[in-house]
């Protein structure tokens, strides 16, 4: 097969959406999954409705994937949910949602797709942090420690693949206009964008920019990176 296959958690709508339609204007074949239905019609896109934090669902849809095309080159962890809360009034059973959604979801993808990688010595994976995470934002401790769970899981699991051709790298997006930050006040979002060196908004473009690069083939060197975008640093 030609086209390069990839996997796209959280394509329904938004920054998984955008990346999914980016990626099949470039002739690439795309499997996305969300807890509901598709939202994209293109011939090369395949949708699986798949709860991330469901182990079986997890990796069922890779195997279907990998048996279907013979190999995955990419995947691209986007699915995440956020909450806003001071850590006093935080629930248990939200902790646990945002850990089972932001982390293990990743975790589950990355070892399945990590095993259909190793068997053809090559292939990306780009999981999805948060600047929530190295801005220590007040109110969004449960998202961002989740998010943090998810750079170290890329630091050591580009130590364990590296050897197998397999490169592990994140990207961490500044507020983009997307349903995750629906909620959030404007003066927050304000208070973020000015601890950035860029001070704006992020774009669609601007993650695909990033990920166009990571996935290259010529950027086999480039693992256990996490690129905060806006000018935000660790």
């Amino acid at each position: 097969m030609k086209k390069k296959v990839m996997i796209i958690t959280g394509s329904s709508k938004g920054i998984g959406k955008s990346l999914a339609e980016h990626y099949l204007k470039k002739e690439w074949i795309v499997a996305g999954c969300s807890r509901g239905e598709g939202s994209i019609n293109h011939d090369d896109y395949e949708h699986f409705n798949v709860d991330v934090s469901d182990e079986q669902s997890v990796v069922e849809m890779v195997r279907r994937v990998y048996e279907k095309f013979n190999k995955i080159d990419v995947l691209l962890n986007n699915a995440g949910i956020a909450t806003m809360n001071a850590v006093l009034l935080s629930s248990l059973s939200k902790a646990e949602s945002i850990m089972r959604t932001n982390f293990l979801g990743a975790f589950l993808f990355c070892r399945e797709v990590g095993k259909a990688m190793i068997r053809k010595k090559t292939g990306s994976i780009v999981n999805f942090t948060s600047v929530a995470s190295p801005l220590n934002l007040e109110g969004e401790a449960l998202y961002a420690s989740s998010k943090a769970s998810v750079e170290r899981l890329t630091k050591i699991l580009a130590y364990e693949l590296g050897s197998s051709g397999v490169t592990v790298n994140a990207i961490g997006p500044t507020p983009i206009d997307t349903d995750l930050i629906g909620s959030v006040p404007e003066d927050k979002i304000h208070a973020v964008i000015q601890r950035q060196a860029v001070k704006r908004k992020g774009s669609f473009d601007d993650i695909a920019h990033v990920c166009d690069f990571l996935i290259d083939e010529k950027s086999s060197f480039v693992t256990g990176q996490v690129i905060y975008l806006g000018g935000v640093c660790d």
